[in-house]
């Protein structure tokens, strides 16, 4: 299964863009083993649009643009579904176990998601009750994707 993530946003040149390199290398290098291929980070700008439900729809085509009906998406938002480590592999292994063919997890703008993306979204979840900045979220899941194969693999990186 393919991985992706989309992201409203960019992340520039410095620590946070090397930390999530680094552990979306880590993640090519021991996903393929588990039937698991990061594929892509797609990045849009954020709109322009003068009011935040605008922007929010904007955003949101740009996603519905980059994926197709077919794919998995999991929403990162703060209302969503609170996972451990291993419940967050263990849906990533629920999915490709089933035969899907790609998953995107999706960061939204400033603005959050488009509450009508819930309707197409497969899964919804958030990395804690507080709000976190955009760069700290792509390190967040790169490092949960990274620790989701590892857990998958049986290798001890992950000890709870």
């Amino acid at each position: 299964m393919q991985i992706g993530i989309f992201a409203v946003g960019r992340l520039k040149t410095g620590p946070e863009k090397e930390l999530v390199a680094r552990y979306l290398d880590r993640l090519k290098k021991t996903g393929k083993a588990q039937g698991l291929d990061f594929s892509r980070v797609a990045e849009v700008n954020e709109s322009r649009a003068g009011n935040a439900a605008t922007r929010k729809r904007e955003e949101a085509a740009a996603l519905e643009n980059a994926i197709s009906t077919d794919t998995v998406l999991v929403l990162l938002d703060e209302t969503g579904k609170s996972l451990d480590s291993v419940g967050f592999a263990a849906e990533i292994e629920k999915y490709r176990d089933a035969g899907k063919r790609e998953m995107i997890f999706a960061i939204g703008g400033a603005d959050g998601l488009d509450p009508a993306l819930a309707a197409r979204a497969d899964l919804s979840i958030n990395f804690g009750a507080m709000t976190w900045p955009h760069q700290i979220v792509r390190i967040l899941l790169a490092e949960q994707l990274y620790r989701a194969v590892t857990l998958l693999s049986g290798h001890p990186y992950h000890r709870a």
